[in-house]
């Protein structure tokens, strides 16, 4: 719910600073950080912004893990070698892993997002999205302010509050960012070592692995059994190769007892993956199997890795919530099983895809696509 329409900035400024008080925040610093405030269009508008199509796994991968971020992930490797070497042995997190993250997030520190933190927070607020979570979030950025880590002027990150070189949430910020260089004050936007070692003790914190990887990428044997796939949950990599799944180019697995999910982003015509606890971790960091997979490939990148093996389809295009429960309906008029429309892909609805594909001699590997979409209209 937004501020009633008499609730001017000013007076959303007053109600706000008895809370701020009581997390001891200093009156200076909450003058300083929100004199004058007006709320944003151009971030009140990000809040509204609804994609025609969502971006493929493959067009986000492919966007985000490209031989110039590459090249500069490795650069940085180099520059931060020394820094990297005792973060990645403090916390057990490789250095590949930990640039993958920051290179996602902010290009290497080229791109923090431009928006001071505190004003977006308290745009968002005042117009009551999602008004407890960021009313939160602007009084914890408040007290980051208030103890000294950062000039409220110099608190930016995106529209939605991520701050500094690996976009932490004030809230993380306060739980995980680290001063690794020692000089009094957590500074994730000036301090790249900070910056660095804040992220591989997020990542400790939420259940990483040393010494382990994110995932590999699979090959699917001929006459590959989709529909029992789709149901599998996790299972022992000696499981999933029971069923005939192999790792690309003839490698092997290291620990056959080690537990993956399968993960079929483009179904049975693009690249399929095992997926390794570590790679639920990296979603902690943004909970997006896209994120996980392309922070993991470029972190294989840097390391010497090459492009995946299998090709992402050319023209696929990935759903909206709106585009699925279409899809649920033109296959539901054709006569197959999809239960009731409801824009989630659920065990029916991919039996139903693969009931359609089968007999419209497609492959049957159940892939909710904007490609299936295009064909039922």
């Amino acid at each position: 719910m937004a501020m009633p329409a008499s609730a001017s900035p000013a007076s959303f400024v007053a109600d706000l600073w008895p809370d701020a008080q009581a997390r001891g925040v200093k009156r200076t610093v909450f003058e300083a950080s929100l004199n004058g405030f007006q709320p944003s269009p151009r971030i009140v508008d990000q809040t509204r912004k609804q994609p025609e199509f969502a971006e493929s796994v493959g067009a986000y991968v492919g966007k985000r893990v490209t031989d110039r971020q590459v090249a500069t992930g490795r650069k940085m490797r180099g520059e931060w070698a020394q820094t990297l070497a005792a973060v990645s042995s403090h916390y057990g997190v490789q250095p590949e892993l930990i640039l993958a993250i920051w290179g996602m997030e902010t290009n290497f520190g080229s791109y923090m997002g431009g928006n001071n933190t505190i004003h977006a927070l308290a745009t968002l607020t005042y117009e009551g999205y999602r008004k407890d979570f960021f009313r939160n979030e602007l009084l914890t950025a408040l007290q980051i302010a208030s103890d000294g880590h950062i000039s409220p002027k110099e608190m930016v990150g995106s529209w939605a509050g991520a701050m500094g070189h690996t976009q932490f949430m004030p809230s993380s910020f306060v739980s995980y960012a680290v001063d690794w260089n020692r000089d009094g004050r957590t500074d994730i936007w000036n301090s790249i070592p900070d910056a660095l070692a804040s992220t591989a003790n997020y990542l400790k914190s939420h259940g990483w692995t040393a010494g382990e990887t994110w995932g590999y990428e699979v090959q699917l044997p001929r006459g590959f059994d989709y529909g029992r796939a789709w149901g599998l949950g996790k299972m022992p990599i000696s499981a999933w190769q029971a069923m005939g799944i192999t790792r690309v180019a003839g490698r092997a697995f290291p620990r056959q007892q080690d537990e993956a999910r399968l993960y079929m982003p483009a179904g049975g015509n693009g690249p399929v993956f095992l997926l390794l606890r570590n790679f639920d971790v990296i979603k902690r960091y943004n909970n997006s199997d896209s994120y996980a997979l392309a922070v993991g490939h470029l972190a294989d990148r840097v390391l010497g890795s090459g492009s995946f093996v299998a090709g992402w389809p050319a023209d696929d295009k990935g759903l909206t919530r709106p585009q699925r429960l279409e899809l649920q309906q033109l296959l539901s008029r054709r006569g197959f099983d999809v239960g009731t429309p409801d824009g989630v892909i659920g065990p029916r609805t991919r039996q139903a895809i693969m009931s359609y594909q089968a007999r419209n001699g497609m492959l049957a590997d159940g892939h909710a696509s904007g490609t299936l979409l295009t064909k039922l209209r």
